[in-house]
């Protein structure tokens, strides 16, 4: 019992901590679902593929933050995600949002989701909305977008296949190297196209390749410019309605459907009813659009038409022009019209202006002439442009009696004189008559209408005693006879000294000519010219210019390129008239048309060119001089009569006397090596072969009266260090007579070299080749230095001095000569001694070196064994010449 007393005293306590419990717990949820964000709801999307947008739409409370990503469906990749700010619609609670795709929307299925952010808290993402693509396995055909996009020039767009189910994708092209390309789904690439210039009329394509394709997937691209007219300007024609042009401007490249639209339908130009003083043009195609605008009066655009239906009145001296207007309403418009009048040799432009002008009156023509003129006209206030010429319209004035003839007088070459006419209008005939006022003396010719000279015939004024004669012209035809024109001739030439002639130019298709004024040019002066190459019956024209003046500008229809005129000045008075000064001029210089004859004649070492000067009528301007050009070459031809054949042929005797000099040297030179420098050898016999010596020396002395066994060989005597003071004569190797006793011809210079006492010996063997038998004798024992030798040992010394062995030397005039049959070879039969010969003979050493010449420096003996082989081989020839030189005596 004691507890329920005291639960019952405490439950107002206990009501009291369940509803605190229950407020807390309350105020907790109520934070709670007050902190956590709202997920956005009805999330939609509507897509515009032309522009590549998706437009979304959903609820999301009064959150402004969000959290939006895309992705590729079928391969999960995120393409957009970012957080953007967006404000809800104050009459749906909606927001909106604008995203652009980079590759075509048809390529593939795209995700989107999205969810609320506040700083770092977010929601929980919102519903996926799925954008289907046409990469889906319902739809396995191959496909290509975007389809006939039109994009400016520069642009870059994104291209996107879908290959076909079951086929393997390759590339994609367009006109050039496969571009780089990305995946999009199983079956879906893209590739960017960029910086595209304008396209065809028909557009470029893009094209999509896989493997194994039975047909062409692709896509075409037109790329273009936007509109850009200019020049947008509207005018009236008949004062009422309006006509608006412009041009066009830059080329769009773009056609079709696809072209440029204006707001007037027409191109270039349209036509207004009512002129309203406030034009717009608009220029439209799919890249945009442009806009021109052009404000004016009425009257300030007036451009009138051409006048019409164009007559005329004629008379002689004048006529007048009528023609009417197209619309009635030029009546009242002030007008400003110029008419062009031409002729045969006029034409000029005469202005006239009038309300509503219809007709105009040209003056000053000349009768019987024929005339065509054209007319336009303009507006006479505000200005605008001119209005279109007329149609060419031409008529004939009337005949009437002639003007008088402007007559004047030409001095030809031969000094003879001509008076010369012009008139106008139709002439049936001329009369001139030449008088003497002093004498009042006459003669009057009729010349035909289509002459306009006549001679100054002297037979028929000879009579004249007047130095000076008139001469009157009458021009003549059906309506009367004109008044005369005179001039004043004189009989004789009174100039006493030639005028200075100057240069004229032309400038401005004419002569400007100025001069200094006269005194007695009372009436004026005359400027003549005409070709300066005719001299007989010359085309001269001249014109008069009035007292006052001094200066005239000479245009002519006759003036020629490259032709020379002359331009006199003559004073006009009641005497004959005075030449004051001439001129020449070229209208234009020109080359010469003929080359200069050039001639040259040799003088001594130089040329003398002489050449003739041009011809006037051939130099078509003037010379400045002459240039000369002085070139080597074989097309030239040669000056100097005869000098090619001179010099060849004298080249031609210099070789051939070459070649037979150097023919006959070349053969001594051979028959000199075959007698000093190899001489024959036997190898079987290390012996030299006796000469026989057989001729007397110069003294007459012989050597003995015994006879000579030619079979056994006998000593040659050489001379060892012999210097012979006495001019030495030449050796002709070739000459048979040569006396070997002689000091002048048989001794020879030898200088040895290194030369040492040998205890060898040398010995002589005839040489079998050399033999005039021609057999081979028994070879013989060595033959010993005694006193019937008397010959000279070169290479060795005796072991015992001979008594009876002489010596030569330069005070010994002759010697003791022997007489051998196989000829001496002095060059040939050198050896160093074995060993063992040396020990035979005593032991003394052996000689070293070799003899030497005193003509040279060269080694007359070979040095060893290895030449004698070389040695061997000479010719028999040479050897059997040598011994004949050798053994010959003197006659």
């Amino acid at each position: 019992m004691p507890s329920l007393s005291v639960c019952s005293s405490s439950v107002p306590k206990c009501y009291s901590v369940w509803l605190v419990f229950f407020l807390l717990v309350l105020s907790t949820l109520t934070t709670y679902a007050n902190d956590a964000l709202t997920v956005p709801q009805q999330l939609k999307f509507s897509d515009n593929k032309d522009t590549q947008q998706l437009s979304l739409s959903w609820l999301g409370g009064a959150t402004t933050t969000f959290d939006l990503m895309i992705l590729r469906t079928e391969l999960n990749e995120t393409i957009f995600y970012e957080t953007i700010s967006v404000a809800s619609n104050q009459v749906s609670g909606q927001h909106q949002w604008n995203w652009t795709s980079a590759e075509p929307l048809e390529c593939t299925s795209l995700s989107i989701k999205i969810r609320s952010r506040d700083g770092q808290r977010t929601s929980e993402w919102s519903n996926t909305q799925i954008l289907q693509g046409h990469d889906i396995p319902s739809n396995g055909n191959s496909q290509m977008y975007p389809q006939d996009r039109v994009v400016p020039v520069g642009a870059n767009t994104t291209f996107c296949c879908i290959v076909e189910e079951g086929k393997r994708f390759t590339s994609i092209t367009s006109g050039h190297p496969a571009m780089n390309t990305t995946r999009l789904s199983r079956r879906s690439y893209s590739a960017t196209v960029v910086n595209q210039p304008p396209s065809e009329m028909s557009g470029t394509n893009i094209l999509c390749n896989y493997d194994s394709a039975t047909r062409l997937t692709g896509a075409v691209v037109f790329v273009g410019y936007s509109p850009m007219p200019s020049d947008f300007v509207c005018e009236t024609r008949d004062l009422t309605s309006a006509v608006c042009q412009w041009n066009e401007g830059r080329k769009t490249h773009l056609y079709g459907r696809r072209t440029t639209h204006y707001s007037h339908k027409k191109k270039k130009e349209c036509r207004l009813e009512q002129w309203e003083g406030n034009w717009t043009l608009v220029a439209v195609n799919p890249l945009g659009q442009h806009s021109l605008t052009d404000v004016a009066e009425l009257s300030h655009r007036v451009h009138p038409f051409a006048p019409a239906n164009l007559s005329s009145v004629v008379h002689a001296w004048n006529a007048t022009i009528l023609w009417q207007w197209k619309y009635s309403s030029y009546s009242s418009l002030a007008l400003v019209c110029k008419v062009e009048v031409t002729s045969h040799e006029y034409s000029a432009k005469r202005t006239f202006s009038g309300v509503g002008l219809r007709s105009v009156v040209l003056s000053d023509l000349y009768p019987n002439e024929d005339y065509t003129v054209q007319v336009c006209c303009r507006a006479q206030h505000n200005f605008w442009k001119w209005g279109d010429w007329s149609k060419p319209f031409s008529f004939k004035t009337s005949t009437t009696v002639p003007d008088a003839p402007d007559v004047w007088t030409w001095l030809n070459r031969d000094n003879t004189r001509q008076v010369i006419w012009k008139s106008h209008g139709q002439i049936t005939g001329y009369e001139v008559t030449f008088w003497s006022p002093d004498e009042n003396q006459q003669h009057t010719e009729n010349i035909l209408s289509d002459t306009y000279a006549a001679p100054v015939n002297f037979s028929h004024i000879a009579a004249f005693s007047s130095d000076k004669i008139i001469a009157t012209v009458v021009a003549k035809n059906k309506d009367g006879v004109s008044q005369p024109a005179s001039v004043l001739i004189p009989l004789h030439w009174t100039e006493r000294e030639p005028i200075a002639v100057s240069r004229a130019v032309y400038m401005d298709r004419s002569f400007p000519l100025f001069w200094q004024s006269n005194a007695n040019a009372t009436c004026g002066y005359v400027v003549e010219w005409r070709d300066a190459y005719c001299t007989w019956n010359c085309l001269v024209e001249w014109i008069r210019v009035a007292a006052g003046n001094n200066n005239a500008s000479i245009e002519s229809a006759n003036f020629l390129p490259g032709v020379r005129y002359n331009f006199s000045l003559y004073s006009c008075s009641s005497e004959p008239a005075k030449l004051l000064q001439r001129w020449q001029g070229y209208m234009q210089e020109l080359v010469p048309s003929s080359p200069v004859l050039l001639s040259a004649h040799q003088k001594d070492s130089n040329i003398v060119l002489t050449w003739e000067e041009i011809p006037l009528v051939n130099r078509r301007g003037y010379l400045l001089g002459y240039n000369i050009y002085i070139r080597n070459g074989s097309q030239l031809t040669l000056l100097a009569d005869w000098l090619i054949l001179e010099i060849l042929s004298s080249l031609g005797f210099t070789a051939l006397f070459l070649v037979i000099v150097t023919f006959i040297c070349y053969k001594k030179r051979k028959c000199m090596v075959h007698i000093v420098n190899k001489p024959e050898w036997v190898s079987s016999k290390e012996m030299l072969v006796v000469i026989p010596e057989e001729d007397e020396d110069e003294e007459g002395q012989r050597m003995g009266d015994e006879p000579v066994d030619t079979d056994e060989p006998s000593s040659l005597r050489y001379y060892n260090q012999v210097v012979d003071e006495r001019p030495k004569r030449p050796s002709f190797p070739d000459s048979s007579a040569s006396s070997a006793s002689s000091l002048d011809s048989a001794s020879t210079d030898v200088t040895y070299t290194g030369i040492q006492t040998s205890g060898s010996s040398l010995v002589w063997s005839p040489d079998p080749q050399a033999s005039s038998e021609g057999h081979r004798p028994p070879p013989d024992p060595a033959v010993s230095y005694g006193s019937g030798g008397g010959g000279y040992r070169p290479q060795m010394q005796p072991r015992a001095p001979v008594e009876d062995m002489d010596l030569a030397s330069p005070e010994s005039p002759s010697e003791p000569q022997a007489t051998s049959a196989g000829g001496y070879k002095p060059q040939t039969s050198w050896h160093f001694d074995s060993s063992m010969e040396t020990g035979e003979s005593g032991g003394l050493a052996p000689s070293l070196g070799s003899p030497t010449s005193v003509a040279s420096t060269q080694f007359l003996l070979p040095d060893g064994e290895e030449h004698a082989e070389e040695k061997r081989q000479l010719s028999s020839s040479a050897a059997t010449w040598f011994t004949n030189l050798l053994s010959s005596t003197k006659p």
